[in-house]
């Protein structure tokens, strides 16, 4: 019996170690095989994360006309972007070069003295000042249409464009709009590439590239961002929007293109502002919303048609140290036969809003009565005393300024007769000199 136990405990302990070396082993692959699992796992969620993003982006970014089939995402709103050479080759095709050439009346001409000396010196009546680089301009039609600042164009009596594939033409005018500083030229020329605007209002902060030709270097691109929208007030023109950026605009820029990073039209770069002539990372461009209304003005018409009140406002100065805020805008006078005099509107009427959007200051008041065209109506509610009134206004016609373009016919000077008599005196001598 003894021995029978003692191989009981013999056998327990051989097999012991054989049990304890399973469990290990199964406890091993138990591991393994979790281990293995979970990087599955882990590495599945986030790709089908990386997905989603991908394919809403490309269902709800806005894609503009002269987008690339490359361009999936807006660079808007892109974590991050390479290269705006795409958006820049594609933009660049629509911006010109303008070149003028300008003819003087000699404002002396018309005294028979005087034509004798500029004639014994060879001048004629003209002065030809010879072609320089004014600025750069937008093809918008494929007709051969193109934007570009008023003052660009300013006195020009030839007028040349020279395209980004390096062809020329010469343009004729349009039309121009000095209360907008925007003008359109014609050119006659085949296989022009127009411009598409953007569809939605630009951001602050959105990507802006401003192409031009600077300085009269070649067409040049420079990149910033959005700074500011609705800038107004500013004193330099009558109807102020303007968009501000920091891309850098020069002398040679206006009447070139503010695009977005997908190449599209935002606005006329037009001015700067500067200490030094240069840039100073403050520009302003004239929003397409402006660009449109007008250029659509000149090319149908000649002329741009506005609305119009006939009011007076009351100047208000700012003054930011004062913590009283103000409501609406005053009418210091009102036209009696004008829209706003038959509509009911007083002198001393205080305007809170027109069309439903709150009038806080002068300029805002300006943009939405010119935006309106002629015989629509414009509701506005003001503030006479303690109480409100609303009315209703037929908008009218504001009287155009034209386009302040000089005439080339300029009135003659008249000497008075000392004048004459010394340059009579004055010519003779210089006859003599010559031994006419």
């Amino acid at each position: 019996m003894n021995n029978t136990r003692h191989q009981t405990g013999a056998s327990i302990w051989v097999i012991l170690p054989w049990l304890i070396a399973l469990a290990l082993a199964t406890a091993l692959v138990l591991l393994v095989a979790k281990h293995n699992a979970t990087p599955i796992t882990a590495q599945s969620t986030p790709k089908t994360e990386q997905i989603a993003p991908n394919t809403q982006s490309s269902e709800q970014a806005w894609q503009p006309t002269l987008a690339t089939p490359k361009a999936h995402n807006n660079p808007d709103t892109a974590p991050t972007v390479d290269s705006y050479h795409d958006a820049v080759t594609q933009a660049s095709l629509s911006v010109v070069n303008i070149y003028t050439t300008q003819k003087v009346q000699n404002p002396y001409m018309g005294d028979p003295v005087l034509e004798q000396f500029f004639e014994y010196y060879g001048q004629g009546q003209e002065i030809d000042r010879g072609a320089s680089s004014l600025g750069s301009g937008v093809i918008v039609s494929k007709d051969g249409y193109i934007i570009t600042n008023a003052h660009v164009i300013e006195k020009a009596d030839e007028i040349t464009v020279a395209l980004n594939d390096g062809r020329k033409a010469r343009a004729t005018i349009v039309g121009a709009d000095v209360e907008s500083d925007l003008a359109v030229i014609k050119v006659e020329m085949d296989n022009l590439v127009p411009l598409a605007f953007r569809r939605e209002p630009i951001r602050v902060g959105d990507v802006a590239l401003a192409i031009g030709n600077p300085f009269g270097v070649g067409q040049t691109v420079t990149q910033g961002i959005i700074s500011a929208t609705g800038r107004s007030g500013l004193g330099l023109t009558t109807f102020e929007d303007f968009i501000q950026t920091d891309a850098a605009i020069n002398p040679g820029n206006s009447g070139g293109a503010l695009v977005d990073a997908n190449g599209a039209l935002v606005g006329i770069n037009t001015v700067i502002y500067s200490r030094s002539g240069g840039s100073m990372g403050i520009g302003f461009a004239i929003p397409t919303t402006i660009v449109e209304q007008v250029m659509n003005g000149l090319i149908s018409t000649g002329r741009v048609s506005r609305g119009w009140l006939g009011v007076e406002i009351t100047p208000v100065r700012e003054n930011p140290t004062n913590l009283t805020t103000h409501e609406g805008v005053v009418i210091a006078s009102v036209m009696a036969d004008g829209p706003a005099g038959k509509a009911g509107l007083r002198a001393g009427d205080v305007v809170l809003s027109l069309d439903g959007k709150t009038i806080d200051n002068t300029n805002t008041l300006i943009g939405i009565v010119s935006a309106k065209a002629p015989n629509s109506t414009l509701d506005a509610v003001v503030k006479r005393g303690d109480d409100e009134h609303e009315l209703t206004i037929i908008v009218g016609e504001r009287p155009s300024r034209g386009n302040n373009r000089q005439n080339s016919e300029q009135d003659s000077r008249s000497l008075s007769p000392e004048e004459r008599a010394y340059l009579n005196e004055l010519f003779n001598q210089l006859n003599r000199m010559h031994g006419r």
